[in-house]
């Protein structure tokens, strides 16, 4: 089932939280909303859903217009960041409330209860209350309760904010082998870029009630376009430079009192851009850097990270760039060392500032 969203309007109130909005999902994507809060990934979800009245534009499902639907017709399967499980109910009552809410009854229920629970590894908790589980099982059972229905669209707002890291993971992998498994059209909610990027076919990253950028996880992370995506998805050192000639594969910049070359992803000429230096992608040595781009720097500070080391330096002029070493020495200089920063203008980008 593909989602189909266009020119998209909604408001509360006064104020337009999405506007102008258009996405096209193709059918059986991992799709992620990715996003701070605040920026409209949740109500576009419930939009999608039908909890939240679109104001203009249309949603459709593989062409069937479902804007002015109800939630309960538009086979959707919900999974919440509170997991909204009845209380008073057994897990095996929980996944089978959509099931009885279609009007099915008897043993073919039983049995989708029980098959659905061991999908999600819990079929021996049928009978056990939501109050006797763990977190992370309340969210296989909230998972199973959205399967159970063989939903052509299945939407999750934020379902791992509330798990500790390690089961993050592991649920995590769960939810991407039974979506794989069923094939199904999959809207996923996260403010978490380890999440989108972990998971996801497709991810759109929001700013604002508006798609930033979309595109696969590599796309987002490996080339992002603006500022906004770069800094938000891993970090990122953003530097405002003076632009001075490009090949249309290198631009040249000046950084601090020093001209580097980085790679040009500018729409178009220009005289001023922003250099996107990831942290990973920079080295540290006590020599000059060869074949790279070399510059001298100060350690101003360290944070010892485990796996690896974050170095923040001052490049003079006041400008400074976090630079993180992996590998054996990784923890090797110490704040006051005087340094040299390399930089490989193809793992360095400029972009429209």
């Amino acid at each position: 089932m593909s989602i189909d969203i266009s020119n998209l309007d909604v408001t509360y109130g006064q104020e337009k939280v999405i506007s102008g909005l258009s996405l096209a999902i193709p059918e059986g994507c991992f799709f992620t909303l990715l996003g701070p809060s605040g920026c409209g990934k949740t109500t576009l979800l419930r939009t999608i859903a039908g909890f939240v009245s679109a104001s203009a534009g249309s949603i459709s499902f593989s062409g069937r217009n479902v804007t002015q639907l109800p939630p309960h017709k538009r086979n959707i399967g919900m999974v919440f960041q509170d997991y909204a499980l009845f209380p008073d109910k057994t897990v095996a009552q929980n996944v089978a409330y959509g099931l009885h809410a279609r009007g099915e009854k008897g043993e073919g229920v039983t049995r989708k209860v029980a098959e659905a629970l061991e999908r999600v590894g819990l079929g021996h908790l049928g009978a056990r209350h939501p109050a006797a589980l763990s977190g992370g099982q309340r969210q296989r059972v909230a998972l199973a309760r959205a399967l159970v229905i063989k939903p052509q669209v299945l939407l999750m707002d934020e379902p791992l904010s509330n798990l500790d890291a390690k089961l993050r993971i592991q649920i995590r992998e769960t939810i991407t082998e039974l979506q794989r498994e069923a094939n199904i059209t999959t809207v996923f909610v996260t403010h978490d870029q380890e999440e989108a990027l972990s998971m996801s076919d497709l991810i759109g990253v929001m700013n604002r009630g508006a798609v930033e950028q979309l595109g696969t996880p590599q796309d987002i992370y490996g080339t992002p376009r603006t500022g906004y995506v770069a800094d938000f998805v891993g970090a990122a050192n953003r530097l405002p430079v003076q632009l001075h000639a490009s090949d249309g594969r290198l631009a040249e910049a000046t950084l601090g009192s020093v001209r580097i070359k980085a790679t040009d992803a500018l729409p178009g000429p220009a005289s001023e851009g922003l250099l996107i230096l990831r942290p990973e992608d920079l080295k540290i040595s006590a020599t000059p850097h060869d074949p790279m781009q070399s510059l001298p720097a100060m350690v101003k500070g360290r944070q010892y990270l485990g796996s690896k080391t974050s170095y923040r330096l001052e490049l003079g002029d006041a400008l400074q760039v976090v630079a993180e070493l992996h590998g054996p020495g990784h923890d090797g200089f110490a704040p006051g060392d005087r340094v040299n920063l390399g930089i490989d203008p193809a793992l360095a980008r400029v972009i429209a500032a």
